[in-house]
């Protein structure tokens, strides 16, 4: 049996987990308004990518942070807009733009982040620790303790009624969309900060791990925060456990890469039927 460093686990824990905090509380404002979200990924990517290209360019790790947030917001802006303006099915537009941001961040990496010799300008990863836990705080009292909040779930519930009681819909989907969008911004921005510079596809599916935290936590921020806090130890388990020999023999790489999605299929699978979603997620 392999020795293991459990302070050094813990800390790599919260790591992995904290993009996957962020993305989570930015899927929940979105899929509490009452739109599904499966752009968390491309959101991500496309913050990532530009955090480093931005980071390179000018020196500075505020204009990086700025220029992840904008695009962050931009990305689930353009998906507000695909799915409430010009009524596009939500998990159709979700798919568009994870594509769009694969091929073009792919293109960029190639074009330019391959040939700098100079290293993005980045904030610690600290800094993004302290803002998902901050996040998360303030996400539950917006939720549960101020009329903004009530909106969002009046919406996500019942569209309909809240028209009826003079509540417009599309305007509290696109301030939850674009507030998810800054979240996913972060969540970027604090990927390339712990790889230290970008590389193709590299959220490598935290998005989607996201979302599957958020359906485990019930879209609650707290109860989210914890699955996040399963994830990121189950994946700092498989980092911590590659290369070692399990009762004499030494498991394939691919085996301990692929144990985080093994887990999120467990884990949706022994909800299926009991995690009740927003009532009105999908509708207009």
């Amino acid at each position: 049996m392999p020795s293991i460093d459990f302070g050094l686990l813990a800390v790599s824990a919260l790591a992995l987990a904290a993009p996957l905090v962020l993305a989570a509380l930015g899927g929940l404002l979105s899929e509490r308004s009452g739109v599904m979200n499966i752009a968390l990924e491309g959101a991500m990517l496309f913050s990532a990518c530009t955090a480093a290209l931005v980071g390179i360019l000018t020196r500075s790790p505020a204009l990086g942070l700025a220029a992840a947030l904008a695009i962050g917001t931009a990305v689930m802006s353009l998906h507000a807009v695909l799915t409430q303006v010009f009524r596009i099915d939500q998990i159709i537009s979700g798919m568009a733009l994870n594509a769009l941001a694969a091929g073009s961040t792919a293109f960029v990496s190639k074009a330019f982040l391959a040939q700098s010799t100079v290293k993005a300008a980045l904030f610690p990863s600290q800094v993004y620790w302290i803002a998902a836990l901050l996040a998360v705080v303030a996400v539950a009292l917006y939720m549960d303790r101020t009329r903004g909040g009530l909106w969002v779930l009046a919406v996500g519930n019942d569209p309909d009624k809240s028209r009826q009681m003079g509540i417009e819909p599309v305007r509290v989907r696109f301030g939850a969309l674009a507030t998810g969008g800054v979240l996913c911004g972060l969540a970027g921005a604090l990927i390339v900060s712990n790889a230290g510079n970008f590389t193709e596809n590299m959220t490598a599916g935290r998005g989607y791990i996201a979302l599957a935290a958020l359906i485990i936590g019930s879209w609650r921020a707290w109860p989210a925060l914890a699955a996040c806090l399963v994830f990121g130890l189950v994946e700092a388990v498989q980092l911590h456990l590659q290369g070692t020999k399990l009762v004499g023999a030494e498991l394939p790489t691919q085996f301990w890469t692929s144990l985080p999605y093994l887990f999120t299929l467990v884990a949706l699978a022994g909800l299926l039927g009991k995690s009740r979603p927003p009532a009105g997620l999908g509708k207009h």
